[in-house]
């Protein structure tokens, strides 16, 4: 039994290619006596054709890998390309140390934890690259006698 002229007559109806339509096979004697294309609205009618779903790409696995991604994982030594200084350059880690080390000076002149010349004199400090973190500044503010507002 051939039904070839019967799925492409399926297929225009439904807009759709000839691989995409469905005859359900309990069906496929109505469907093979059907001749004209009423016979085959009705069968749609029915629900003994339907046109498949489109089939896409799954995102589920893509979806699962960012998220690990988010987390931090996926992220050694055999995925990395480029030099630690392309994927973290220089400048910019020492752009965000000293910018939060001369907020934190700011800071501290502002509430009067440091007078101007002391400010001056920790500002070149950080400037010159002696202070690794702002923990670190403070320690060796704590050192040198400067009593700082959190530590008591």
């Amino acid at each position: 039994m051939q039904i070839t002229n019967q799925k492409k007559m399926a297929a225009q109806i439904l807009k759709c290619g000839v691989h995409r339509v469905w005859i359900n096979p309990s069906y496929l004697d109505q469907v093979a006596q059907s001749v004209q294309k009423e016979d085959i609205r009705e069968a749609i009618d029915n629900g003994w054709i339907k046109a498949k779903a489109i089939k896409g790409t799954s995102r589920v696995r893509a979806l699962k890998i960012q998220e690990q991604k988010q987390k931090g994982r996926r992220k050694g030594q055999g995925k990395r390309s480029g030099s630690a200084n392309a994927r973290n350059p220089r400048k910019q880690r020492w752009m965000a140390t000293i910018r939060a080390q001369r907020r934190i000076l700011k800071d501290m002149r502002e509430d009067g934890t440091l007078e101007s010349s002391q400010y001056r004199h920790y500002y070149l400090k950080a400037k010159g690259g002696s202070y690794r973190s702002i923990a670190h500044m403070k320690t060796q503010m704590g050192v040198e006698g400067i009593s700082i507002g959190g530590e008591q």
